[in-house]
């Protein structure tokens, strides 16, 4: 299969994975800790409602399942050791009332729908949409 690209690469888009369904908040970054494993460079772009992940008051909210729960920041801050980057969409805080100094420091800096296009556009990143 000389000439495919080899995947060596995973963005995940989080748009609807938000703190109203707390069961749902820890699947992305297990996934990203899996791709992290597997020594895939990972990118995780917040979005919508989903940037709210992002600030610090939200950090002490428990989020998994049943007994498996564990403090949202738990998750950021082991994502962010395995060397994850955590980038908000800028339209997503503007509409949240949202600015940049109002994250986590361990967000990577600000990454849009073009920055994600443009991951889905090449053959050696895949792409999953929480």
């Amino acid at each position: 299969m000389s000439g495919e690209a080899t995947i060596q690469s995973l963005a995940m888009l989080l748009w609807s994975a938000d703190l109203t369904a707390p069961q749902r908040v820890a699947t992305p970054f297990v996934m990203a800790q899996a791709a992290a494993a597997l020594d895939m460079e990972v990118e995780l772009y917040f979005t919508a409602q989903s940037v709210r992940l992002l600030t610090p008051q939200a950090g002490g909210q428990a989020v998994g399942f049943g007994a498996e729960q564990r403090a949202l920041a738990d998750y950021l801050a082991e994502v962010h050791a395995l060397g994850i980057k955590l980038y908000a969409c800028s339209q997503a805080l503007h509409a949240a009332g949202l600015a940049r100094a109002d994250l986590t420091p361990l967000c990577t800096g600000l990454g849009g729908a073009v920055q994600f296009m443009g991951r889905c556009a090449d053959p050696r990143w895949r792409t999953l949409v929480f």
